[in-house]
């Protein structure tokens, strides 16, 4: 199959690299808005996992219609081209946005599906033989950047139409699974939030049973009372007296926690967890080394080890520092990152973190691994706050963090609500897994089409057994 493959360059094929719009009416920071008519994107809209939208901007259509360049179209490729470069996202009709331009340090490339498919040259644009043009293309130390001229350089190898429809079918299997996984887990967390922000923030079992038993109500808690009596009208009781049972029908005051439901206690993290330090200051090596966890590692409740770096242990010893299942990693250093968390739910092999990152090991004596970890994500945009230092060079004090006083339910109630903590977990865990997985056999499968090693009823036999 290989011998029927064409080598060419991104300007040989015809492949057009657009810019955005520079001029005079390019929007001023004031024009933005959190809605609108056209989304800009910014860099974090563009990952490696292709489009993220947790951050949007948008601006009008009078703004939009004035502006000349930059503006996608359904199929369109977006490649990051300063800072992170690379990085690459894909607008097909799964993206939600009608209308989007591109931002500054990105480029938007369009081919002719005659000659080469959208999908196939967005699967090009996400393997190793990009990557390695790029990395051996781009210049600039202080802010790397991949100039236009130099995109038109990159080679690509092309082989028919046809050809390119079976190979994007076949690795794009892999990445609609992968996505699937994606949102399996956004929806897992959100289950997971959700169930422990009722029981043990909202207090919603606990002020039901208050209400039904015609006890006193604080008045600091009467809103919350009078929202949970609306939203039970007409609601049909279910026989849950079990779990009821296990959740007081009183509320009292605390000094630290001010009212928190009787019985329950109000803790320090210090006095929670067997472990709340920072991590080592590495000695990085490329190989045999053992996994660090840096702040990059650490997004959206996931840790990501595909982007650690190796310590070398004979320059830096870990012992005693390794990470284990269940431990909460806390980001611990500068603007935008400080505060963001992850629980370390699977480790294939060994790993550490650097300084700059905490970890907060619970003491599972007095809590439950899961709950501890749904607690501390509970948590999470307070501790964001609590960083402290010059811009750009805000700390997060592990005093301040281990004073950090927060509410605890009885262990037999953890007990409980921890099985179904660790179902999302163990679930989650699984589709990452699965998803790392998928993702190594889709970034082989490309390079093996074009050496002709690999044979597309036998790549179709893999992709079958991967999923």
């Amino acid at each position: 199959m290989a011998s029927d493959w064409k080598t060419t360059t991104f300007e040989e094929s015809s492949i057009e690299i657009l810019d955005g719009d520079r001029g005079k009416n390019y929007p001023k920071k004031s024009e933005f808005t959190e809605s609108g008519y056209c989304l800009f994107l910014n860099t974090g809209n563009v990952t490696k996992d292709g489009f993220k939208f947790s951050s949007t901007e948008f601006i009008s259509s009078e703004r939009d219609q004035l502006l000349r360049k930059g503006k996608l179209q359904r199929e369109d490729v977006v490649l990051t081209t300063r800072g992170t470069v690379g990085n690459v996202a894909y607008y097909d009709s799964s993206i939600p946005f009608d209308h989007i331009r591109i931002n500054s340090g990105m480029v938007i490339l369009r081919s002719d599906d005659t000659k080469i498919l959208p999908r196939y040259l967005y699967l090009f644009l996400r393997s190793k033989l990009f990557e390695d043009q790029v990395i051996a293309l781009q210049s600039g130390s202080a802010q790397p950047q991949l100039p236009i001229r130099d995109i038109k350089r990159v080679e690509i190898k092309v082989p028919s139409v046809t050809e390119q429809k079976t190979i994007a079918h076949i690795l794009g299997t892999l990445d609609d699974k992968i996505e699937l996984n994606r949102q399996m887990n956004e929806t897992l967390e959100a289950m997971a939030q959700a169930l422990f922000k009722s029981w043990f923030v909202d207090f919603d079992p606990v002020i039901d049973n208050a209400l039904a038993a015609g006890n006193a109500i604080p008045d600091a808690l009467q809103k919350k009372a009078a929202e949970r009596a609306e939203q039970r009208k007409g609601i049909k009781k279910k026989d849950n007296s079990d779990i009821q049972a296990l959740f007081p029908d009183e509320f009292e005051f605390t000094e630290d926690m001010g009212w928190i439901p009787k019985g329950w206690g109000a803790s320090t993290l210090d006095d929670l967890t067997t472990e709340l330090r920072r991590g080592i200051s590495p000695k990085y090596t490329e190989v045999d080394g053992v996994r660090v966890v840096n702040q990059r590692c650490i997004r959206n409740h996931s840790i990501d080890y595909s982007v650690c770096r190796l310590n070398d242990e004979s320059l830096r010893k870990v012992e005693g520092r390794h990470l284990e299942v269940g431990d909460v990693v806390v980001n611990s250093t500068g603007v935008g990152t400080l505060g963001r968390m992850a629980q370390v739910l699977y480790l294939d092999e060994p790993a550490v973190v650097d300084s700059h990152v905490t970890i907060v090991r619970p003491n599972t004596e007095l809590v439950k691994p899961y709950t501890f970890g749904r607690l501390m994500l509970s948590i999470e945009p307070l501790v964001e706050s609590m960083g402290l230092g010059s811009t750009g060079q805000t700390e997060l004090s592990r005093v301040h963090l281990g004073e950090l006083v927060v509410c605890v339910p009885p262990i037999k109630l953890q007990e409980f609500v921890e099985k179904s903590f660790l179902s999302y977990s163990d679930k989650s865990a699984f589709n990452i897994q699965q998803n790392i997985t998928l993702a190594k056999l889709r970034d082989t499968l490309l390079p093996k089409f074009m050496s002709g090693e690999l044979r597309i009823a036998d790549a179709v036999a893999l992709v079958d057994e991967a999923i």
